[in-house]
């Protein structure tokens, strides 16, 4: 099948032939005419397989030019960079299009953003937050809007987005067309969509879980972080055709650590993302990967869903993700386009557990290599890796005393300080009265 094979016009199929794609993935020729007749669908299909397309060139085709610039279409994904991934494939599409669309996310002023959306546009492409924000300010018009895409539901979940989505689904309008396409879908996921969508028809590329078949996956035991340097080293000097590789850490912590690490080796041919840097940062970190100025890249998980950058030769898992499904995602950057990829994973023995997890979802084992000889084996363990000593202590509740709290041992008071000493009628007299008055003498 070719794209010609399906009900596209001449601006898309203009278009298509530019970028020079033939023949749609599974998942988009799949979904095509599910999509055109109005249902409700859910798609998922591995990360890599055009997942994109699948939503935007039916969309795309079924568009109406109109002079009324309200939004039609709400396309909500989980990062900043997923935005301008599909931002740009939006607009390439529709080169040959009137059509307006706008793609809206955190970290920038959101004045202009607001500005343009007031001057109108047909398709808005955002992260949750944001659009909420949007909304709330009265920018964001959602009258109007007969498509609503989910991208990633799960993800825009993890990162805490759930109130954004339920806020923003409530205020769309009922009669719409929901669109949710996924690599992974989890249970959270599933109850959203048995509140908001009416009998959405699934459509699968492949189940969830399975990994592309031509990523060629393998997995080596390493005994700590410094060892790992060490192997990550030595395959990026001795490995020539490693020449675009993304390397996956499990925190931002890490993640900075290996890159101090491997500039000694790589120099300014490594650089790293994650979201603790700015956005000006992680957006010119990743122009730099994707034409080539850096050869690695060290990113985590949340970067594995919004980064599509081509050609990406190698990925290294450095950590293994404690969720399963983010394996599927890390390694998805590589073997894209039908195109052969290689995914090297690196595991301690406290990370096992997580290989036998994600195994499991795969149905399929990671085939065991042996770490070369010529690595050397650090025995020199970071903070992360010392072994935690707890020792049972009794729990004493110190006292709360005045910061210029003396002695606790005092003089007594004048008033404490009296003692046992019988007083005669007389003297108690003279201290009352003044002079020493005397009993009557009894009879």
């Amino acid at each position: 099948m070719t794209f010609d094979d399906l009900n596209l016009n001449k601006p898309l199929l203009l278009a298509l032939k530019k970028m020079g794609l033939q023949k749609p993935t599974p998942i988009q020729y799949k979904s095509f005419n599910t999509i055109m007749s109005g249902k409700d669908v859910c798609g998922i299909a591995q990360t890599g397989t055009g997942k994109t397309f699948a939503y935007l060139l039916p969309i795309l085709r079924q568009f109406v030019f109109t002079n009324d610039k309200t939004p039609t279409v709400i396309i909500l994904v989980p990062t900043r960079e997923l935005v301008l991934q599909v931002l740009k494939a939006a607009k390439v599409l529709s080169a040959s299009m009137s059509i307006e669309i706008q793609g809206v996310y955190g970290g920038v002023n959101m004045r202009n953003q607001m500005n343009a959306l007031e001057q109108g546009c047909n398709i808005v492409i955002g992260t949750p937050g944001r659009l909420y924000d949007l909304f709330l300010s009265g920018s964001l018009k959602l009258k109007a809007v007969k498509k609503l895409v989910i991208d990633e539901m799960d993800e825009m979940l993890n990162l805490g987005f759930r109130v954004q989505i339920e806020r923003i689904l409530d205020n769309l309008p009922e009669k719409r067309q929901n669109l949710l396409f996924s690599a992974t879908i989890t249970d959270d996921v599933e109850k959203l969509l048995q509140v908001y969508f009416k009998n959405p028809e699934q459509v699968t590329a492949a189940p969830t879980g399975t990994p592309l078949l031509q990523i060629e996956q393998s997995l080596t035991a390493v005994p700590n972080f410094n060892t790992k340097i060490n192997y990550l080293s030595d395959l990026l000097k001795a490995d020539e055709s490693m020449t675009k590789v993304l390397v996956f850490v499990s925190t931002k912590k890490f993640a900075d650590k290996v890159f101090e690490s491997l500039t000694p080796v790589l120099g300014e041919q490594v650089g790293v993302i994650h979201s603790n840097k700015a956005q000006n940062n992680r957006f010119a970190t990743v122009q730099k990967f994707e034409k080539g100025d850096y050869t690695c890249l060290i990113a985590t998980d949340i970067i594995a869903r919004g980064l599509d950058v081509a050609e990406v030769t190698h990925v290294i898992n450095f950590d293994i993700p404690d969720t399963p499904e983010n394996y599927i995602h890390r390694i998805g950057r590589t073997g894209r386009a039908d195109k052969k990829g290689i995914a090297i994973s690196f595991a301690t023995e406290k990370e096992m557990p997580f290989v036998e997890a994600i195994e499991q979802l795969m149905q399929q084992k990671i085939a065991l290599h042996a770490m070369p000889e010529t690595v050397a084996i650090s025995d020199q363990l970071i903070t992360e890796e010392m072994p935690v000593i707890r020792m049972k202590t009794d729990y004493i509740k110190p006292i709360k005393r005045a910061p210029d709290a003396g002695s606790a041992f005092h003089e007594k008071s004048a008033k404490n300080s009296k003692t046992n000493k019988k007083v005669s009628h007389k003297d108690k007299m003279q201290k009352k009265y003044g002079k020493p008055k005397s009993r009557p003498k009894k009879r």
